[in-house]
């Protein structure tokens, strides 16, 4: 959980790097939170409204973390406007989101395994 709220408490700073453990706890949480307010939106007409607010909530959190993740495999930010690209692009963040991080410092910042 610590993963999660580290994304949360670092959400406003693109610069520095993201560890694997960091992005994929962030993505698995929020797609649980998802999935918990989809059930709602079945029962109650205010599950769609607590949905798209979460949606908003976890927006610039979810682009930074994936910015700092692609810093850790020595990318730019800039990569991820390929997903823009249908399929492909999806794919190829995924990719980059699986890879392990640099070793040692990059123009990044140090890296974060050994914090």
């Amino acid at each position: 959980m610590k993963w999660y709220w580290r994304v949360w408490r670092n959400y406003l700073f693109y610069e520095g790097r993201a560890r694997r453990t960091e992005f994929w706890v962030f993505q698995f949480i929020n797609l649980l939170v998802y999935w918990v307010l989809k059930f709602t939106e079945s029962y109650k007409d205010w599950g769609t409204l607590l949905t798209g607010i979460y949606g908003l909530l976890v927006f610039l959190p979810a682009i930074t973390v994936s910015v700092r993740r692609l810093h850790d495999i020595g990318r730019s930010g800039w990569w991820i406007l390929i997903s823009f690209v249908p399929v492909v692009g999806t794919l190829v963040l995924f990719v980059f989101a699986c890879l392990d991080s640099e070793e040692g410092s990059n123009r990044y910042g140090p890296n974060p395994k050994y914090d």
